[in-house]
């Protein structure tokens, strides 16, 4: 029988079976968060500070490099504080805004992607009403809108955790407070709940998905029909890196939060590569490719070389 008293706070035990690759860890992560910090700023300098970038396409990119910004800090900065000897403990109310703040700007992203694959849909495939379609005012909108969803998301998915009784053990076996671990120290029955935020997490994704899916139909169609091979292949350009981050942002929901019998480790090093890896690399993959966002981005770094020095 467990312990009555009500829990304060949780003890995060970390990644699983890691123990000893403290150091190494810490290393490697506060190398991922640097890098990731480091690069989705220069990707909002390069677009704020170029005005042949005020578009659509990159007013939604900055909002994603924006996210890509909070959604790392949100379990980062507590996992290389206990990774470099300080406290594991995180308070109630701190676990609470983790995980409330976790599938925020997760959701928020899922829902930016499908915004995004809309705004290529339309450019592509409507070219001449694009900027009709795709107005300020609508593409405020539609910012919002992925902010709001994401908010009512996550705050359906916190309720449903933290309106169970936690009366002990807090040990989380974990790096961060998130449903699935969290759901295992209640004192009460969680079959319900669990196939409730099942759906829930699971519904969310595979509709953005979908319609992400039905973007790119209408989009490879009207790209097989422009005559011009150099044509194609801009377009093709255009939307692989869009592709490309999609499967990085989908795949690891699709494992972790889907799968009928979870494994910590393998949970573990999905969300890892999921919370640190995709938004390091979404800078690399929507600036590689994309002429207007390297020489944008190589004049701010040539103007950040020659600051003067105080």
């Amino acid at each position: 029988m467990r312990n009555a008293s009500v829990v304060t706070a949780f003890i995060l035990l970390g990644i699983p079976h890691t123990h000893g690759l403290e150091a190494t860890l810490f290393v490697l992560f506060l190398s991922f968060y640097v890098f990731t910090l480091i690069g989705n700023l220069l990707i909002l300098l390069a677009i704020v500070s170029s005005s042949r970038l005020h578009t659509p396409m990159y007013f939604f990119l900055c909002k994603l490099s924006v996210c890509d910004i909070f959604f790392p800090s949100v379990s980062s900065p507590k996992m290389l504080l206990y990774l470099s000897g300080n406290s594991r403990a995180v308070s109630y109310a701190g676990c609470v805004c983790q995980l409330f703040f976790y599938h925020f700007l997760g959701c928020t992203e899922c829902f930016l992607y499908t915004v995004m694959a809309y705004d290529r849909f339309v450019a592509i495939c409507h070219p001449l009403r694009y900027t009709i379609i795709m107005s300020h005012r609508a593409c405020a909108i539609l910012a919002m809108g992925t902010s709001l969803f994401g908010c009512v998301q996550a705050t359906f998915l916190t309720t449903l955790t933290f309106q169970l009784p936690y009366c002990g053990p807090n040990e989380v076996d974990y790096y961060f407070c998130d449903i699935p671990v969290m759901l295992k120290l209640a004192c009460a029955d969680t079959s319900a709940l669990e196939m409730v935020g099942l759906i829930s997490v699971g519904l969310m994704p595979l509709t953005c998905f979908l319609l992400i899916l039905t973007s790119y139909s209408f989009i490879v169609c009207s790209i097989l029909q422009i005559r011009s091979t150099e044509g194609r292949q801009r377009a093709f350009s255009t939307c692989s890196a869009h592709l490309t981050a999609i499967l990085l942002s989908f795949m690891p929901v699709v494992l972790i939060y889907l799968q009928p019998t979870p494994n910590p480790w393998l949970n573990a090093t999905v969300q890892v590569l999921n919370n640190l890896v995709t938004p390091m690399l979404n800078p690399l993959i929507y600036s590689l490719r994309n002429k207007e966002v390297k020489y944008s981005l190589r004049k701010v770094l040539q103007h950040l070389a020659f600051l003067p020095k105080k």
